[in-house]
């Protein structure tokens, strides 16, 4: 089966080609980084006109890149949610036209699922059950991943996601958007200066809350009687260890917790280079194994929703004309 994969569901317009013998065929992507940054963030309207934009062109450069026809293509996955319902509305539109005209099923994918997924795009990938650490700028959770549609959330941020939290702190500095990059990179020059708080770092549950932390960021930039750029690297520094020494314990404690050796880190923030370090050496002193996605695909991208929809084929074929997009829509 060839499955054609759309992802639009915020700024960043993702197609991709999956087959489930061949492996991953092709993807093409487009950042609206650009776009936005005038902004200091999303502009959901245009973001959807610029999806309305390139999601052909789009298109036709993956079908030429990868030499397959659209009369090859099994079936099509597209991003049904969460995320803006004007962009949504654009990937979801353009799968159920096509599907129609080619006479074959559509697959609504779950955003997060994408995510979680995505590590099995590599060459060794973990086997279920395993536990996930989605950490991105909107979601941060610790996941119990029995099998395809099976997912339990068993941590989950009472406030700022982590991605959010980056982004914010990167504003405080003045490091414009997207923030989070500029950040980590801003971080590896810096000192351990400052000590900050770790929120909810030794509770007993699985949970995550990181506002505090991002006020703690901005009480300390207050008190600084001049912000040279060797203090801001310093503060970047200690931000990026309080966030990232919350992230590993977490995970320590929800393998523990569940029995389970194997972790999947996905969404934006797991390209993080300081976080993938230090749980690569945390878990590997308990004999846990970590996966990570390559780096391309820890963002919004085609691959992962193309990939889901194949290993949802058997499960959640669409073959009516009816459609809708679910930009609030809970993974579990």
């Amino acid at each position: 089966m060839l499955v054609l994969g759309i992802e639009t569901s915020c700024d960043e317009t993702g197609l991709a080609l999956f087959d489930n013998e061949k492996g991953l065929l092709g993807h093409v992507l487009h950042s609206q980084v650009d776009l936005h940054e005038a902004y200091g963030g999303v502009v959901p309207e245009l973001a959807s006109r610029d999806h309305i934009r390139l999601i052909l062109p789009l298109l036709e450069s993956l079908f030429k890149k990868t030499g397959v026809k659209k009369e090859d293509v099994d079936a099509i996955a597209y991003t049904q949610g969460p995320g803006l319902s004007g962009a949504l509305l654009v990937g979801s539109s353009l799968a159920e036209a096509l599907a129609f005209a080619l006479q074959i099923p559509t697959v609504p994918i779950h955003h997060l699922e994408g995510h979680l997924l995505a590590p099995l795009l590599e060459k060794d990938p973990p086997t279920f059950p395993f536990l996930a650490l989605l950490v991105s700028g909107g979601h941060t959770q610790i996941i119990h991943v029995k099998k395809i549609g099976q997912y339990e959330i068993i941590g989950d941020t009472l406030d700022d996601a982590a991605g959010e939290a980056f982004d914010k702190t990167a504003q405080l500095l003045g490091l414009g958007y997207p923030g989070g990059l500029a950040l980590s990179l801003l971080a590896e020059k810096g000192k351990p200066r400052f000590d900050l708080p770790r929120p909810l770092m030794h509770s007993k549950d699985l949970n995550f809350s990181f506002s505090g932390l991002k006020t703690a960021v901005l009480h300390l930039i207050r008190a600084q009687e001049n912000l040279t750029d060797e203090i801001k690297a310093d503060i970047a520094f200690a931000f990026q260890e309080a966030i990232t020494d919350v992230l590993s314990k977490k995970c320590l404690a929800g393998l523990d917790q569940t029995y389970l050796k194997h972790l999947v880190v996905s969404g934006g923030v797991g390209a993080n280079n300081q976080l993938r370090e230090k749980l690569k050496t945390e878990l590997s002193k308990k004999n846990y194994e970590v996966f990570f996605p390559r780096l391309e695909f820890c963002t919004d991208n085609g691959a992962m929703i193309a990939f889901a929809g194949a290993m949802r084929l058997e499960t959640s074929l669409k073959r009516d004309l009816s459609f809708i997009v679910k930009p609030r829509w809970q993974l579990a």
